[in-house]
């Protein structure tokens, strides 16, 4: 289902952002450009952090920003960025982050399903550490593409 999500505009390799808020934008504009979101969907995700905190960055060096769906949300979409130079959220236990993947859903039901194959996706340290050792987008998206990280 998510390999459908993530696509050459979805997904971006070795972005410059000077901090999360920077990361965060980023990620939404590629959900933006992509028809999945509205631009105010970025807005919201940066706010959704500074009221809530870090609780975004789930694990070591990675962050899930996403937003409610009425903040502008069109589709169910997703985007996934690898920064250049790992960003500070706030957490102690897993900054710096390096890599984000967002996500937008227009209720909150129908990203449930493409959600527990993104959890498997982030859980998937082969593809983190390939991700963070330079494959490029073409062999990110194939890795995605071809569900190498659903466990049956």
């Amino acid at each position: 289902m998510i390999e459908s999500l993530f696509t050459d505009e979805t997904v971006a390799l070795n972005v410059e952002a000077k901090d999360w808020e920077e990361a965060v934008r980023f990620c939404g504009r590629l959900m933006c450009e992509a028809g999945y979101a509205e631009a105010r969907y970025s807005d919201a995700m940066v706010e959704t952090v500074r009221k809530l905190g870090s609780y975004i960055v789930i694990a070591p060096g990675l962050a899930m920003p996403h937003a409610r769906p009425e903040c502008g949300a069109w589709q169910l979409g997703m985007s996934l960025i690898h920064l250049a130079s790992p960003v500070k959220f706030g957490s102690e236990e897993y900054d710096p982050v390096d890599i984000l993947i967002s996500l937008c859903a227009k209720d909150s039901e129908s990203h449930l399903a493409a959600l527990a194959e993104l959890m498997q996706l982030m859980e998937d340290e082969e593809f983190l550490g390939k991700i963070r050792s330079g494959l490029s987008k073409v062999e990110v998206l194939d890795y995605i593409h071809k569900g190498k990280f659903i466990k049956e």
